[in-house]
């Protein structure tokens, strides 16, 4: 996956809305997440990209946060507070660092399934993958993006 110049090219670049809701651990015990914040998006030539910056609610405050979607997989690139480059494609396992202010650790992420509904006007968006810390307690996440425009009156 490459992420080609130009995407945020602000003639192809609009406000939206973006809402991001994330069940993390297993269905038992999992912790629910939910976030609705503005951002930016851009689709062009089946890819699509948004951004946004995180908040609080996150622990990430001061963070902006990318996500490039193309039909084979998805890139989500943190920047700030925290980094980290994360890739998901369906049957791979990929493994990125986890840099934080607190110190670095190495997690793996092995996707089962992406549901890629984008388009023009925004979309859908579903990850469902398990995540490991250095090889060991691996917990399986789901991650479920909508991305609407912002509409008169930011609605």
């Amino acid at each position: 996956m490459r992420e080609e110049k130009g995407l945020f090219d602000p003639k192809l670049t609009k406000d939206v809305r973006i809402s991001i809701k994330g069940l993390m651990g297993t269905d038992e015990d999992g912790e629910d997440i939910e976030l609705v914040t503005g951002g930016r998006y851009a689709f062009e030539d089946k890819r699509a990209a948004f951004e946004y910056m995180e908040s609080e609610l996150t622990g990430m405050k001061g963070t902006k946060t990318r996500v490039t979607v193309d039909p084979e997989a998805v890139l989500i690139t943190r920047s700030g507070t925290v980094n980290m480059q994360m890739i998901f494609a369906k049957g791979r396992k990929h493994y990125f660092n986890y840099d934080t202010p607190y110190g670095s650790m190495t997690m793996g992420l092995a996707t089962q399934s992406i549901k890629n509904e984008l388009g023009r006007s925004g979309g859908r968006l579903e990850v469902n993958y398990l995540m490991d810390l250095d090889s060991a307690m691996t917990t399986r996440n789901k991650v479920e993006i909508v991305i609407r425009d912002q509409g008169v009156n930011g609605r």
